[in-house]
């Protein structure tokens, strides 16, 4: 039989666990208002000028004048990830799925005998890549001071990315990160952002539009630009991502804090009625020996 105060202990714990996971739910999800307004709000912006760039790709073609940032160093062989995690966890897979993502796309690139880079963005993406690719990671970005991200944080990353890209270290560039749909749904996404990649765009923008300088001009003045801005894009997107897993993963806890506390609450119940019958038994057998 279980011992009455060892249960009474362990539901008194469960119930200080609930409340502080109880409490960081709604912390998150205070948290996750911002950051998906953010998000949201960045999108049209990030749409549009991505879809300005393409129109302008497409008009330079393959013209020998195109920015190095649009042609590439015609070669594939050295491959840089720049993977951007959480500082902190408790927040369900949200992390987990990110370096997953990453590890199976190095995993392709050292198969196919590529050179492999890794960069981190987060506490958490740099702790679990370590154990096992610990001899490709060439830098690591803290964010852990910084309570509310803006565009200056994305910038000074795609300045080190684009200082390391002209020094030659790498010849391609691919994100990691989650894309925010809803509170229990992220999904992992790589973008390859040097060289610049675009989509297909309809009716494209050099069709509108004549430009002065020339596209090469302009892009070679955009493209950086272009960088930061896809790179901001995803730590928002990451922002409201994590706030959505933790809100989710908290909300999971409390409940089954509540769950473990109803299954103990009846084992006390139980035991000490046990308790209470014996001591009946032996008050009742005592009385009746006399």
């Amino acid at each position: 039989m279980p011992n009455l105060k060892d249960l009474k202990n362990k539901i008194a714990s469960i119930k200080s666990t609930r409340k502080i996971t109880k409490a960081m739910q709604m912390v998150s999800a205070a948290k996750l208002r911002r950051a998906q307004d953010a998000a949201e709000a960045s999108r049209p912006y990030t749409e549009r000028f991505n879809a300005v760039l393409a129109g302008l790709a497409a008009s330079v073609g393959g013209s020998d004048s195109a920015p190095r940032l649009l042609a590439g160093t015609e070669s594939d062989k050295v491959q840089l990830l720049l993977v951007m995690t959480a500082e902190r966890g408790l927040c369900g897979g949200f992390n987990s799925t990110i370096v997953k993502l990453a590890k199976g796309h190095a995993d392709r690139l050292l198969a196919q005998g590529k050179t492999v880079k890794i960069l981190t963005v987060g506490k958490k993406g740099r702790e679990q890549l370590r154990r096992d690719y610990g001899h490709l990671m060439v830098g690591h970005v803290d964010l852990s001071d910084v309570k509310r991200l803006g565009y200056a944080n994305a910038q000074d990353i795609a300045k080190g990315l684009l200082a390391r890209f002209d020094a030659g270290e790498f010849d391609v560039a691919t994100m990691f990160f989650n894309n925010f749909q809803s509170v229990i749904s992220q999904i992992p996404t790589a973008q390859q952002i040097i060289p610049a990649k675009f989509d297909a765009v309809e009716g494209s923008a050099s069709t509108l539009f004549d430009y002065e300088p020339d596209e090469e001009a302009i892009l070679a003045d955009l493209l950086p630009r272009g960088v930061a801005t896809q790179i901001f894009a995803a730590l928002l997107e990451n922002g409201a991502s994590e706030q959505g897993a933790r809100m989710s993963a908290m909300d999971n806890a409390t409940r089954n804090a509540g769950d473990m506390i109803e299954k103990y609450t009846i084992e006390y119940n139980r035991s000490r009625q046990a308790v209470i019958t014996n001591e009946l038994i032996e008050i009742i057998s005592g009385a009746e020996a006399l």
